[in-house]
């Protein structure tokens, strides 16, 4: 066998375990999707507006604080170019510190951060969900282990079982009127049981130790990872505090519910490719320089064709979608959503792209990016907040990840030599034929009355049977009737 059979056979090989664990992947996420979809729905209808936006400010000091906590270690394994036993012990060891470290500071800090955020009363529940941190960072190593071996069926496995105990807390406690500590408890006990059943899953002895050498070599690679997720969470995040702040608790709680809306195909799609991505273009960037650009030239046109009509759809149908799964109570919800599910477009694409640069190792270029993104964004997120009210954060947070991220993730890939000019031809077709399904879903919505239901089942139909064959191959559209009549064995 040549030197270029042997490449091809490694890089099918890498292929056929992503498939498997994107597959797997999916399937969870989705079904983890379904479930905390079903519990938001009984926990909108339980709690108020400013209980929203009290957890919301917890939520967005977690966010910050969860890609900080491991200083990139989890990647930093998943990259490992060497045996994982030879390195556990020290990686552990160093999670395990900066979990409590991280979380010991902040703990201290929130008083402050909560007083910034526009809401005093937010710190015990700040305190108690940033726990979290500290769970992470003990099982940070074992649940990297879980995605470097491509093994997403445990890590599924793990997260379900997560969820449903978050439920079985989460509910009752609103039930009883425990406001925003029920969402703060309920996740702590889902972090517990997650953390345990990964620890069980990657059989990766409990041991304790530490090798400078090895020490150097993660932190090297995993701190400016660190450094540019943290900015990348803050920018993010930072919108809450700030609406928080400029807008009150009850705007705020209106506000998160559009985010947390919007970021659906995010949460479903962009968690089940990050689970193998970053494991994926590792590997293959390890096999030839040119296999980590066909990877990105074969992996955006596609992740576009699915999450294009997504979010152009949701944005268009955003006031009946927001009607008919949460009253009317949250209907001033509904036109931030139309704007944010535009963030969730820039955060997918710039994620995925990010992923790439991940698994070459060049996390300095992630972190530029994100530096650039985050001056830009505070800023204009205080301009626009304070003018425009919880519409005009929406349109800052997505206008400057379209007019100034989506441009250095370019750069970036330029400079890890990923040419771009293979990618544009493959994005004309679904990026037009969204365009069209919305344009479409829009002039069915207004003719098909006033019940939400009905306009989105008949407008998100008609877009898709409009989106679909234009941007689908014949060849897959006649094979599909058969693959549905073909018995799952």
């Amino acid at each position: 066998m040549t030197n270029t059979e042997e490449i091809q056979l490694i890089q099918s090989e890498i292929g056929d375990k992503a498939g498997r664990g994107l597959r797997w992947s999916l399937v969870g996420t989705l079904a983890a999707k379904i479930g905390s979809f079903a519990m938001g729905l009984v926990l909108a209808r339980l709690l108020t507006p400013a209980d929203y936006g009290t957890f919301g400010i917890a939520t967005a000091a977690l966010a910050v604080l969860m890609h900080i906590n491991d200083v990139g270690l989890i990647a930093a394994v998943v990259q490992w170019r060497g045996k994982l036993e030879d390195m556990a012990p020290t990686a552990a060891t160093l999670a395990a510190v900066f979990g409590v470290v991280v979380y010991g500071a902040f703990w201290i800090a929130a008083p402050a951060y909560s007083a910034f955020s526009g809401d005093g009363n937010a710190v015990g529940v700040v305190r108690l969900l940033t726990l979290v941190i500290v769970i992470d960072g003990l099982t940070a190593v074992r649940s990297a282990k879980l995605m470097r071996d491509f093994q997403q069926d445990k890590l599924i496995i793990a997260n379900t079982a997560g969820l449903v105990f978050q439920a079985a807390i989460s509910i009752p406690l609103a039930v009883m009127g425990a406001g925003a500590y029920s969402f703060a408890w309920g996740q702590v006990a889902s972090a517990a049981v997650t953390g345990i059943l990964v620890t069980i899953f990657a059989r990766v002895p409990l041991r304790v130790g530490f090798e400078r050498e090895i020490a150097g070599k993660l932190l090297k690679y995993g701190f400016p990872l660190a450094i540019s997720l943290g900015i990348e969470a803050i920018v993010m995040n930072v919108q809450l505090a700030i609406v928080g702040r400029i807008s009150g608790q009850e705007l705020l709680g209106f506000y998160v519910l559009a985010f947390n809306t919007s970021m659906w195909a995010q949460t479903i799609l962009g968690t089940a490719i990050r689970y193998v991505s970053v494991a994926g273009f590792s590997r293959l960037s390890e096999t030839d320089d040119r296999a980590l650009a066909n990877g990105v030239h074969k992996s955006v046109p596609m992740l576009v064709s699915v999450v294009a009509p997504i979010v152009a759809l949701m944005s268009v149908l955003a006031t009946p979608l927001i009607a008919l799964l949460y009253g009317g109570r949250w209907a001033p919800a509904a036109p931030v959503l139309m704007l944010l599910v535009g963030l969730t477009f820039v955060r997918m694409v710039t994620g995925l792209a990010m992923d790439a640069l991940m698994g070459a190792g060049a996390t300095r270029s992630t972190l530029w990016i994100y530096l650039g993104w985050s001056v830009a964004l505070i800023p204009a997120l205080w301009y626009f907040t304070e003018s425009f009210g919880i519409k005009g954060a929406a349109i800052a947070q997505t206008g400057i990840g379209v007019l100034v991220a989506i441009p250095l993730t370019a750069l970036a890939l330029q400079h890890a030599n990923v040419a771009l000019r293979p990618l544009g031809p493959p994005l004309v077709r679904p990026l037009l034929a969204t365009v069209l399904a919305a344009a479409v879903a829009v002039l069915v919505a207004r003719f098909t009355g006033p019940y939400p239901i009905v306009q989105l089942l008949t407008a998100g139909a008609a877009g898709l049977l409009v989106y679909i064959p234009l941007v689908v191959p014949r060849e897959q559209l006649r094979r599909f009737p058969g693959m549905l009549r073909r018995s799952p064995a």
